[in-house]
């Protein structure tokens, strides 16, 4: 019988952690067992799930607070459709509510992946769009474009794209608004974008941000794609994994999809409660259709722990999913410095993501593009930043600024 495997973290100091995990395969799918006559438990017993593993771990001091188990539980594929809602529902609706437990890992069944054809484009696909194949891609983010006009926005864009970044994206606080409608904005970037890669001569990806009433967004995609739109942003986690879904296999959006971790701090850096990294900015979201995924980096700003950044890494590159692989975009505080331990960590395929790192450079948001560029070639000759920033004045002046590895 095919069946997917939930993983959970159940903290306790005095549960009977065996008897939980029963009620926990019973009341997440029959509802109750010993209470029903023979005859029913025969007919529901393909619905029922199973306890698969409870490894229990005691507190090793003593003190409170250190009792957990790890418990795994099989969900028979017959219990729900294939979507990601109702698989969600079903390993973890109510009891997500019921206690310090964390849904740690999901192993989907060959069945019920199935249902899902991923990423249009995957790693492939985005790196064919924009002919790079032999090191990482570089991207850059609007930023302050609350309130910019037009001509503003548009002058910002030609600064980034003569820095060399190899994709541009909006803000993800960036709404539809009168100053900069999505159509509009993407006209005059798309329209920035020929006139800088004639300067440049490279191609550049604008990723517009969709937004809106869930109703509308298709309509809106189109109306971007319609504008010359060549790539989309989405706050996955504010629609929901479905939504996803329904933009990243609708045939008529023929672009890449990035998307944008909003919202996942609610639900997954507790080790008590939610749901683990690597599942929600990982598996669910390559699962969903995304291109690309932005998700914090151990490094920066906001920092996630190593060890989840690269369990992410691994549910959007690992093989056995049956998709294609998704662009892992690790982000926030990342400057010049960080790029040998980016791709350490990541490999060459991966977005270098940058806000502050190129808009902040003392010599202006170019400079901050070209010590970015700078930064990639001198990691991938595996040359000393410092050695390299000799002869660069723009990777110079960041190092000075920021710091980085020699």
């Amino acid at each position: 019988m095919s069946q997917c495997i939930a993983t959970y973290r159940i903290h306790d100091d005095h549960a009977d952690f065996r008897k939980k995990a029963e009620s926990i395969a019973v009341g997440m799918t029959v509802g109750s067992w010993t209470e029903l006559p023979q005859a029913k438990r025969e007919s529901l017993k393909k619905h029922l799930g199973e306890v698969y593993a409870v490894e229990i771990h005691e507190s090793q001091d003593g003190q409170p607070g250190g009792r957990y188990a790890d418990i795994r539980i099989a969900y028979p594929d017959i219990n729900f459709s294939r979507d990601i809602p109702a698989l969600l529902v079903t390993v973890f609706g109510k009891i997500s509510m019921d206690g310090r437990i964390k849904l740690m890992s999901l192993n989907l069944s060959d069945d019920f992946l199935t249902g899902f054809p991923g990423p249009k484009f995957g790693i492939e696909g985005v790196r064919q769009q924009l002919g790079v194949f032999d090191r990482p891609l570089l991207m850059s983010i609007f930023k302050s474009v609350i309130g910019l006009n037009a001509d503003e926005l548009r002058e910002q864009f030609i600064r980034q794209a003569r820095g060399g970044v190899d994709l541009i994206k909006d803000d993800e606080i960036l709404f539809e608004n009168e100053l900069t409608p999505i159509a509009t904005r993407v006209k005059l970037c798309m329209q920035a974008a020929a006139e800088t890669e004639l300067e440049t001569g490279k191609k550049l990806l604008y990723a517009a941000n969709l937004t809106g009433r869930t109703s509308g967004l298709r309509e809106q995609a189109l109306r971007a794609i319609d504008a010359g739109a060549n790539a989309l942003l989405f706050n996955v986690l504010s629609y929901g994994y479905d939504v996803l879904q329904e933009l990243s296999s609708d045939p008529e959006i023929s672009v890449p999809i990035a998307a944008h971790p909003a919202l996942a701090g609610a639900l997954y850096p507790s080790p008590h409660y939610g749901i683990a990294a690597p599942v929600l900015l990982g598996q669910l979201m390559r699962l969903a259709g995304a291109d690309l995924v932005l998700f914090p980096s151990p490094y920066g700003s906001v920092t996630m722990p190593r060890d989840e950044n690269l369990a992410i890494r691994d549910e959007l590159h690992k093989a056995d999913m049956g998709v294609k692989r998704s662009m892992p975009v690790p982000s926030a505080g990342i400057h010049p410095g960080l790029v040998p331990k980016i791709i350490r960590d990541f490999g060459l395929d991966v977005v270098v993501n940058a806000g502050g790192g190129i808009h902040g450079h003392p010599m202006g948001t170019e400079a901050g593009g070209r010590a970015f560029v700078q930064a990639i070639q001198a990691a991938i000759d595996r040359t000393p930043l410092t050695d390299y920033a000799a002869a660069h004045p723009e990777l110079k002046a960041a190092l000075e600024l920021w710091g980085g590895e020699a």
